[in-house]
């Protein structure tokens, strides 16, 4: 079966399907016609003010900010291996938005993007495909289908037998895994994103994705309606001359503040790469670094009967063998009783030297190659048949084997016993067993010793003595046991208790426990085990080994491991604890991250990050200026390129740095470290600089003046993944390298976005590409929905349904505001009576509300106020004046027209301008009003506005609940559907008995605030009226939370006139309720008694008998009776 007929392109089978287009397709063809006039006008090209205006040195940076405000945000650059998805445009929209409002706060905005090509991903995939064509053909015409439901291998996951160190903290990341695609080749996967199966040999060449994807994520973004400044993309790498210079400057100026050395150390390798493997690198595994081990000699002293058959002559006479446990705690290994293999694992014997030899894995041995043991430290293997394996046995043969245990108490020897939890993916398949202070061995060996037999061993050998090592204050001197028998752990099987039981053990042991014995009793446990293991490296007991945290894969699909070698590093970290406290400091003091949650992320990453390798020789990148073998490595070629935007459009025209830019003379191999520091304030200009370049004083100066300006970045808005290595990196390299006046001003991180509440993923068909969403839902409702999706660091969700429902919202406000605008029944005149001022109010608050929202990042509820609430606002005005027979006015409704178009400019620009050119008639785009001014809502305004609100909902409420028992057949106080009279009652005293409770709100007022909820309870429960009394009490505190003044609310007056209000409402709620009378009645004390003020019988009827209802009425809360009436 051929390649056209795998139906591979199967990422969105379960989103939601559209049927009725028509609606939308309106929508976007307006966005088409203004994203073109926007692009045509070029409203998004930003410039900083020039030397002509503002002649160079004459001002600051700060100074020229303030005479010209400024925004400058950014997105991470997208990497170029395939389109932009929902989740990008999730992040994007986040500085899209704010780009938005920032424009119409009258400032200058730049948003820049660029494309990142740096590194492995690309360069893997191509090769990838020249794999397949040799296997497959030019267009793969020799495939066969086969099953094609293999995935990569996901990360093993922590094995609780050894677990890694506790102590140490993990950066935990998903966001490659979460990525995975049902396919197993490279042409598969070019089929999944769309690519025609006759083109995808050109993506054999690395160079076709440069050229391929760019353009692709440009069109993309436009269709989007991004406010992008295009002028400034560049791609990274060697690719364009000009970044290219730009990372030599900054690769040159960080090793000359020895902020990168060259080191031997520890790092994630591939050894089909033949390089480090860092987290861009990886198909799996992202945010996985080395664990550290102690991996101890145990020198075999006699074999077990099995073993001595199996190895007979292979081993050399004199030989010492070894078998290798690792251990996360070396200061435990004075209790040693017995080590554990596995008995169903194939274990290998491993020739060191000529007369040394270790037992462990395949997998072990493999990893420790790369670390200078079985090889010169300078020579790495290829293939595991290079391994020096001199025997393979089953840990059930080793079993009784007799070893010696260094630091153990039993100086006699220790057996080899077996344990069915010991896994060969971790560590190296050998265990050492402390049974004093390890759950899992304390458990296993009463488990060995209990059936002796049926694990064929001596019981005497599980039942050596269980000496103290450590003591603690929780457990006492024998952890393990304390812990085991509290938990009543009594099988190895109970895996579940026992991981909680050793995470228990292992932190109180090492930040609470004390040393028992060894040369470093009395001692912390946490001051001793650095010690205790020094001393076994140095008596050469033991050795220094590592190995993954859990499995990483390359992009090239290679297991990688750990290995030892020179390299490279940017020296973050405890090695350089300078530099590591002035970005800690900044993230406490300095950096604005707009949620806690973000700002703990950053502290927590500064604590745990180390040096990070930042050359490779495999992949795309810019050349290591001082050692051209190397290419710098993806993530470190990336953490300031932010600045390099602010220049990009004066050297080049084009995304590759192949066509001269504003400043057509400069050349790249004039943007020399000097110049560059010239232009980012590093230096000031001397006539020998000027000369040596060749580049003239004033296009040096304009160079400076776009940086000066424009930096410091205000927002960085990223994924919340990028905390563990870009935006850290970004925060160390911003500080090393730039004065603290150009320090970025705020990250801001969001989670990761669902769609439809479950993870994007292609495999699921539960997926959305930003091309997708936009021919789907157009932009203006795909931005909506964006909006809506949520703006905390906790993972979101984007809902097709609030799509495709604003699909609807938009089409159906823009006819609605088309119609209105041309309706010449609309009331003219002044718009002074009461529902116009309620409407205005309103209109204001959320005016200021919005803006509010929008300065605050808080785009769903700027969604909420700009349009939910908005027309929300619109549908009461039109119902009330429709109701009360006056109709709305027509000045009103354009200014609720012009309003609504503003306010919802950041989010959906093309609809609003629509609105503002094409029915507002306004002779320029919308993109560059401002926001607007509004005066402070009125207190009592508002107040009436909730009264009417809360009001009208108790009434017809009341009537839905009669109607309601009516249609079960239950007894009603009235019949609903006969002629009906209302009754309102209001009061205009409050009762005497909520005096005291005043004086309580008062003093709490004054004491707390009101913030102690607990102590007003308790206070107002003593009293002895609480059922009766707290809703008073809360009513009176909405009342001062609200903003009302509290010698209004204390003085007990209403902000508004209630009786003049319900007057107004008199005929609205006529119609609603459908009754034929309509009576307002204001009650005397105790609610025997009242006058009317509105109603048949006329104003100042005295009426005595009122109903029950009656003597409920207080002050702003109304009480109301129905009851039928004659024709």
């Amino acid at each position: 079966m051929g390649v056209d007929v795998m139906n591979l392109d199967q990422s969105a089978k379960n989103t939601l399907k559209l049927e009725n287009t028509e609606k939308r397709d309106t929508l976007i063809a307006n966005e088409k016609r203004y994203q073109a006039q926007w692009q045509k006008a070029k409203i998004f090209e930003a410039d900083a003010p020039t030397t002509t205006e503002i002649p160079s040195g004459s001002m600051n940076s700060a100074e020229l900010q303030k005479k010209y405000p400024k925004f400058f945000g950014t997105f991470p650059y997208p990497y170029m291996n395939g389109a932009l998805h929902a989740g990008h445009s999730f992040t994007i929209s986040k500085v899209e938005f704010t780009a938005g409002f920032a424009r119409m706060q009258g400032k200058r905005v730049l948003f820049p993007l660029g494309f990142h090509v740096t590194g492995m991903p690309i360069k893997a995939c191509a090769d990838k495909l020249v794999d397949d064509m040799k296997k497959f053909g030019r267009n793969f015409e020799r495939y066969e289908e086969e099953d094609n439901s293999i995935t990569r291998a996901l990360p093993a996951p922590t094995q609780g037998q050894t677990k890694e160190d506790i102590t140490k903290f993990t950066s935990k990341k998903g966001k490659v895994s979460a990525k995975a695609v049902n396919v197993k080749y490279q042409f598969q996967i070019m089929l999944a994103l769309g690519i025609p199966k006759e083109e995808i040999h050109k993506f054999a060449d690395a160079e076709y994705w440069l050229h391929f994807f760019p353009p692709i994520c440009k069109q993309d973004l436009n269709s989007f309606g991004a406010r992008i400044d295009w002028r400034r993309d560049f791609l990274t790498t060697d690719a364009n001359p000009y970044y290219d210079a730009f990372v030599r400057w900054q690769m040159n100026r960080l090793r000359e503040l020895d902020k990168i050395q060259y080191g031997v150390r520890y790092c994630i390798y591939s050894p089909k790469d033949g390089q480090p493997c860092m987290d861009h690198d990886r198909t799996s595994g992202e945010g996985v670094g080395p664990q550290d081990y102690t991996a101890m000699k145990l020198k075999v002293k006699e074999w077990a009967p099995k073993a001595a058959e199996l190895i007979g002559e292979k081993l050399p006479k004199g030989a010492s063998v070894y078998l290798v446990p690792a251990t996360l705690r070396p200061e435990t290994m004075y209790g040693q009783t017995c080590c554990f293999v596995g008995p169903k694992i194939t274990y290998g014997i491993f020739k060191v030297s000529d007369l040394e030899f270790f037992v462990m894995t395949l997998r072990a041995a493999w990893n420790l190659s790369f670390q200078g043991i079985f090889f010169d430290s300078d020579y790495f293997p290829k293939d595991q048949n290079e391994l020096p394996l001199v025997i393979e046995l089953p840990g059930s043969a080793m079993v009784g084997t007799l070893v010696n245990a260094p630091l153990s108490v039993h100086t006699k020897g220790v057996r080899v016993l077996p344990m069915e939890s010991v896994l060969p993916t971790k560590g190296t398949g050998v265990v050492t067993s402390v049974p004093s202070d390890s759950p899992d061995d304390y458990v296993t060996l009463k488990d060995l010793a209990k059936k002796a037999d049926y694990y064929g061993i001596s019981k005497e050998w599980a039942e050596l003595e269980i000496v103290p090592v450590v003591e603690t204050p929780s457990y006492g001197n024998l952890t393990a046991k304390f812990i085991a028998e509290k938990m009543k752990i009594n099988s190895p099987k109970d895996t579940k208790q026992l991981a909680e039981a050793k995470d228990l053990a292992y932190k109180e042991g090492f930040y609470k426990g004390t040393m028992l014995v060894g040369e470093f009793k009395g001692e912390s446990v946490e001051a001793a085990k650095p010690k205790i293991r020094e001393a076994l490296l140095k008596s050469q007991d033991a050795f220094a080994y590592a190995e993954p945290t859990s499995q990483v894969v390359s992009r090239s699909a290679d297991e990688c491991v750990v290995a030892y070698l020179g390299q490279w590093f940017l020296n973050y970290g405890e090695n350089d604890p300078e530099w590591r406290q002035q970005a800690s400091d900044y993230v406490a003091n300095g950096l604005e991250t707009y949620q806690r949650e973000t700002k703990n992320a950053f502290e927590a990453m500064l604590e745990w990050l180390n040096r990070w390798a930042c050359a490779r020789t495999y992949g795309l990148g810019s050349k290591l200026p001082w050692d051209r073998k190397f290419l710098v490595e993806s993530l470190s070629d990336s953490t300031i390129y932010h600045c390099y935007y602010t220049v990009a459009h004066l050297l080049h025209e084009d995304t590759w740095g192949n066509k001269p830019g504003v400043l057509s003379s400069i050349k790249p191999d004039q943007m020399t470290d000097e110049i560059w520091d010239y232009i980012f304030c590093r230096r000031e200009l001397s006539s020998k600089m000027v000369e040596k370049s060749g580049i003239s004083k004033g296009d040096l100066q304009c160079m400076r003046r776009e940086f000066e300006y424009w930096y410091p970045l205000d927002i960085n808005s990223s994924g919340k993944e990028l905390i563990g290595n870009h935006l850290t990196f970004f925060i160390y390299v911003h500080i090393a390298l730039f004065p603290k006046e150009y320090w970025p001003k705020s990250i801001r991180c969001n989670g990761h976005l669902l769609l439809n509440g479950d993870k994007m993923s292609k495999s699921t068909g539960n997926f959305l590409t930003l091309r997708d969403a936009i021919e789907k839902y157009g932009a203006d409702a795909t931005r909506i929905a964006l909006a809506d999706a949520g703006d905390g660091v906790e993972d979101a969700n984007f809902e097709e349904s609030v799509a495709n429902s604003n699909i609807l919202r938009l089409f159906n406000l823009k006819d609605w505001i088309e119609d209105v605008v041309k309706d010449k029944s609309l009331r003219r005149g002044s718009p002074d009576g009461f529902w116009d001022t309620l409407f205005e109010n309103e209109m204001n608050a959320l005016v200021l509300n919005a803006r509010e929202n929008y300065e605050g990042l808080e785009y769903k509820l700027a969604l909420k106020s700009s349009l939910y609430d908005f027309t929300g606002a619109r549908d009461f005005y039109r119902e009330a004046t429709s109701a009360a027979g006056i109709g709305m006015n027509h000045d009103l409704v354009l200014r609720y027209v012009e309003f609504q178009a503003l306010l919802l400019t950041p989010i959906a620009p093309h609809w609003c301008d629509y609105i503002w050119q094409e029915v507002l008639l306004k002779p320029s785009t919308l993109q560059n009003a401002l926001w607007p001014t509004v005066p402070s809502p009125s207190v009592s305004l508002s107040a009436a506005r909730e009264y009417v609100r809360s009001t009208s909902s108790n009434i017809t409420s009341a009537e839905a609940v009669q109607q309601k028992k009516k249609d079960k057949g239950k007894s009603i106080a009235y019949d609903p559907k006969r002629p009906k009279k209302l009754t309102i009652f209001a009061a205009d005293k409050y009762p005497a008995w909520q005096q005291k409770y005043i004086d309580v709100i008062r003093e709490e007022l004054e004491k707390t605030q009101l913030n102690d909820d607990k102590e007003l309870l308790a206070k107002v429960s003593k009293m002895g009226e609480t059922k009766k009394a707290m809703p008073f009490v809360q009513s009176l505190k909405r009342k001062l939370t609200a903003g009302e003044k509290a010698e209004t609310v204390f003085d007990r007056k209403l902000a508004f006139d209630e009786v003049g209000t319900l007057m107004e409402m008199t005929a609205g709620l006529r119609r609603t309720t459908g009754c034929k009378v309509v009576e307002v009645v204001v009650v005397d004390e105790g609610g025997k008694t009242g006058t009317v003020v509105l109603g048949k019988e006329g104003e100042g009827t005295k009426k005595e008998g009122l109903p029950q209802a009656a003597e409920v009425a207080v002050p702003g809360q109304p009480s109301f009776h129905f009851e039928n009436i004659e024709e």
